[in-house]
């Protein structure tokens, strides 16, 4: 039997390399193999830091007599979602039709059409409440394939025209007011009294409506509440820093012990906003322990973020999960620590740029750019490829096929804006121009994915229009337009605010959202729907001579600036003189006056009259 995932790019993949199951990666030549025998495929998905796919992978996955079974009655196939977004995507809205509690592993079968006619989560060896024996799931599988064939390919074929035809909405108008302040009220209600977050068991971050609520006065007490406690609570590591995926219980307690980049990056976002709106150590604390564990834990030789940590490790010779963080730092020494999944995706990789780039400007910390310089450079050198388009993920250097969505293009390009601004640099936002612009053909359908969708679920009419799904993090969608309208702020041209708008009118501009799943897109809208601010801070090019009686402001203009809720830039003369000539019409005639640093407050592109005073500034 040949191994066809033992030189995978996904660790994923390489960690099933040797199951007794025949798997095949994700490609038309593993459809190709299934019509040509005429039986079923199994796409079983997952991801390398997935707790209950390597429970599934040792109870079944690793069993000889069910691989056999396997290999005789189906071609089975192994995706890691995260390599192949629009592929879980599919699977995850065709699944829906048949279970309510979706998940990973996700095991879905399918004709060798690819059209799917079963779905389930993870089954165990033998029957529990709620969940078949895997064994009986395959055989019931077998027995509709061979016994009522019409019926399944029909059945079959009327989902897969369903989803096929499921168009994305006509663009409405973005929530008012009224109905922003509605949803905040809503999330109110939520809240749990006690422990904080939100509903009951399990519990997650929820970053970004957290971000949502950060960004609005009426929601602000609310997201400081609720981060204040996660911070001191079982789900973040007070050792290395970093956040757990979700917790079981209500109390936060019992993390799942995966460590997440997004989870991760999207939670330094708003720890640092949230020092910069109080001043109050426990955030900072926080944010700089966020920091380290990026730093020291997930980022890679190379520069680039790993996508997550696992949650088992071997502590004195037993596998177990969570055992490794139940150690203070000094018996960690003595110890392996959990494996990272060192695949770097594009996206998530952005997520994290940005968020190092707001920390390093708003703590002053130059080891926080530091990180996010080399990251944005080993991406841009690696994961751009010579058409200026991007690639999805890669490994040791070496390159996924799979296509880059527009999670990848929205995320790096708006960590890319985050980077330049926080560090002066204008060709990180020429580059992050050039990622939008890609995204805008002149079709007048708005944010389209440059590399369009997975070749195999296009051809087999599966492919969705877009993924508007977000709950952890951004959807592709979400996260263009955030870039595109932080872009908007700093060109002044309107193309890329209407991109915006129209972006988040189709994704949540008519009939109710749950703002639990749609926080990013309702940040947005809140953002667009505010006035404007942007403050550029101009400070003189270095060795520039000062007058004799100069008592140097910078240090209290900058700090003062450091704190500003909105678009924040602090740049040379030299440097904002470079900005304005690529375009960036924000920086237009920003200079300092008397030679001193000169801050430019504007709302709504009308900059109030330059001052070199924090006081006046604060």
């Amino acid at each position: 039997m040949p191994n066809r995932l033992a030189d995978a790019i996904s660790p994923y993949l390489r960690s099933h390399a040797d199951n007794p199951v025949d798997w095949q990666p994700w490609g038309e030549a593993a459809f190709a193999e299934a019509r040509r025998r005429d039986v079923p495929v199994l796409v079983s998905i997952g991801y390398a830091t997935c707790h209950w796919c390597h429970v599934m992978a040792r109870e079944s996955f690793s069993d000889p007599a069910l691989a056999a079974y396997l290999n005789e009655r189906f071609v089975s196939i192994k995706v890691d979602r995260e390599e192949h977004p629009d592929v879980d995507a599919s699977y995850l809205a065709a699944a829906g039709a048949f279970t309510q509690n979706l998940g990973w592993p996700l095991n879905v079968f399918v004709t060798p059409d690819g059209r799917p006619f079963h779905a389930g989560t993870y089954s165990p060896p033998t029957p529990l409440p709620g969940h078949p024996a895997f064994r009986d799931v395959l055989a019931a599988v077998t027995d509709a394939w061979i016994s009522r064939r019409d019926a399944v390919e029909d059945s079959a074929v009327g989902l897969a025209e369903a989803l096929g035809q499921a168009a994305p909405a006509s663009a409405g108008e973005l929530p008012n007011p009224a109905r922003l302040a509605d949803t905040v009220a809503r999330l109110a209600s939520a809240e749990d009294p006690v422990y904080g977050g939100f509903g009951g068991a399990p519990k997650f971050p929820a970053a970004p409506t957290l971000a949502l609520l950060l960004d609005r006065a009426d929601g602000r007490d609310l997201a400081l509440r609720t981060l204040k406690g996660m911070g001191a609570s079982p789900l973040r590591d007070p050792v290395e820093g970093g956040f757990f995926r979700y917790a079981v219980n209500r109390d936060w307690s019992d993390p799942h012990y995966e460590r997440m980049l997004y989870d991760n990056a999207q939670l330094l976002e708003l720890y640092t906003r949230a020092w910069m709106l109080t001043g109050e150590r426990w955030a900072r604390i926080v944010a700089e322990g966020l920091v380290g564990f990026l730093g020291a834990v997930l980022q890679l030789p190379d520069g680039g973020f790993a996508s997550a940590q696992d949650s088992e490790s071997t502590v004195d010779g037993v596998r177990v999960e969570g055992g490794y963080y139940a150690l203070d730092e000094d018996a960690r020494r003595d110890q392996s620590p959990p494996a990272l999944d060192a695949k770097v995706l594009t996206g998530w990789n952005g997520l994290a740029i940005g968020a190092l780039a707001a920390a390093g400007q708003a703590f002053a910390d130059d080891t926080a750019l530091h990180l996010a310089r080399r990251a944005a450079d080993r991406l841009l050198d690696l994961h751009r490829r010579g058409d200026g388009g991007l690639v999805r993920a890669s490994i040791d250097g070496r390159l996924s096929p799979a296509v880059a969505t527009l999670e990848d293009y929205g995320m790096f390009a708006g960590g890319l804006l985050e980077l330049a601004t926080a560090a002066g640099e204008v060709g990180y936002a020429v580059a992050a121009r050039q990622l939008i612009d890609r995204t805008l053909p002149d079709t007048g359908r708005g944010f389209l994915a440059p590399e369009g969708a997975d070749p195999v679920l296009t051809a087999q009419g599966l492919a969705l229009a877009t993924d508007p799904s977000e709950g952890a993090y951004p959807s592709g969608l979400s996260a263009i337009a955030a870039a595109s309208w932080r872009l908007h702020l700093l060109t002044g041209e309107g193309r890329y605010r209407d991109a915006a708008t129209a972006g988040m009118g189709r994704l949540v501009g008519s009939g109710d959202v749950n703002p639990l799943a749609y926080g990013a897109a309702l940040r947005l809208v809140s953002a667009l729907t505010a006035p404007i601010e942007q403050l550029v801070v101009v400070l003189p090019n270095p060795g520039t001579g000062l007058p004799a009686n100069h008592v140097d402001a910078t240090p209290a203009l900058v700090d003062a600036a450091r704190r500003h809720q909105g678009l924040v830039a602090v740049v040379t003369e030299q440097q904002g003189a470079a900005f304005a000539a690529a375009g960036f019409a924000l920086f237009a005639d920003r200079t300092t006056r008397d030679g001193r640093p000169t801050a430019y407050l504007c709302r709504d592109f009308v900059c109030r009259l330059p001052t070199t005073d924090a006081a006046a500034l604060a």
